[in-house]
């Protein structure tokens, strides 16, 4: 697979996944929704301080560790990417990995600077954030990423009462608020686990080919011409 056809790719992701949310956070106010396709999909605003689908990670301090985390992991996946083109991985290989750093790349371009060129969405409030405000709601690092996909296929259910600590609570699927990124990178990690013995195939062939068997008795008799 070309260079020029996975940073192509990783730039188609990374735009479309950024324009969404951009369009979301100065047209939606916090928690918001609109359906899409009935009420099994909507566009649902909020903001995820953490890690994808909504999990949080350690506050302030876990917050920073997190985003630096995903500069070093983005950092790494240039390098790795560029290594797999050059040995000519296998193509799907080489477009799942794309996918998860392009995913990477988009959340963390929310985690840098989403705080300095937003206003806040409160809580609340119905006021939609402003873009290039005289002030940001959070410094370098400490921006909140914007989640949008939600879909709530199966809802107004309950567990049975016979389920262990979930007996007789709510049951909702799909529950987690997530965004173009993250669907990015969780499409490639599935592929890569679905598709391992295809992606992996050449490199178990090379070794194979490697390793000659031969019945042939080797002794100091044998001369070589």
């Amino acid at each position: 697979m070309k260079g020029r056809n996975v940073i192509l790719l990783i730039l188609l992701v990374v735009l479309a996944d950024q324009a969404l949310k951009i369009y979301i956070k100065t047209h939606f106010y916090m928690n918001e929704h609109h359906n899409v396709l009935g009420s099994w999909f909507r566009l649902h605003f909020v903001e995820n301080e953490g890690m994808a689908y909504g999990w949080k990670f350690g506050g302030d301090g876990g917050k920073m560790l997190l985003t630096l985390f995903r500069l070093g992991a983005v950092i790494f996946g240039v390098y790795y990417i560029r290594q797999l083109i050059v040995k000519k991985q296998q193509r799907g290989f080489i477009i799942c990995a794309s996918l998860i750093f392009a995913g990477a790349l988009g959340n963390l371009i929310d985690s840098m600077f989403y705080g300095m060129i937003f206003e806040e969405s409160v809580p609340g409030s119905m006021a939609v954030a402003k873009m290039f405000p005289n002030q940001g709601y959070a410094g370098f690092l400490h921006g909140k990423v914007v989640d949008m996909l939600y879909f709530p296929i199966i809802r107004d259910a309950h567990f049975p009462k016979w389920v262990p600590v979930w007996g007789g609570e709510e049951f909702e699927f799909f529950r987690p608020i997530f965004n173009l990124a993250d669907f990015a990178i969780s499409t490639g990690v599935i592929s890569i686990l679905v598709f391992q013995k295809r992606f992996f195939k050449h490199d178990d062939k090379e070794q194979q080919n490697a390793t000659v068997e031969t019945n042939a008795v080797v002794n100091d008799d044998v001369q070589v011409q």
